[in-house]
């Protein structure tokens, strides 16, 4: 996986991505499905699911 893979910008539920998230910014509301987002939880969902597909056989 890329150091530069958009981990907290994407949305773990439907994949929508943020183009502009400042640090700053914690929780969000993603644009494409609503879901509330907490920044730090999407992030290691995202991480967690890419080694899942990355160890996959």
């Amino acid at each position: 996986m890329s150091q530069w893979f958009p981990s907290s910008k994407l949305c773990h539920g439907c994949g929508h991505k943020v183009e502009k998230l400042p640090l700053s910014q914690r929780h969000w509301h993603c644009q494409g499905c609503g879901h509330p987002i907490d920044r730090d939880i999407n992030a290691a969902r995202n991480i967690q699911t890419a080694g899942l597909i990355h160890i996959a056989p």
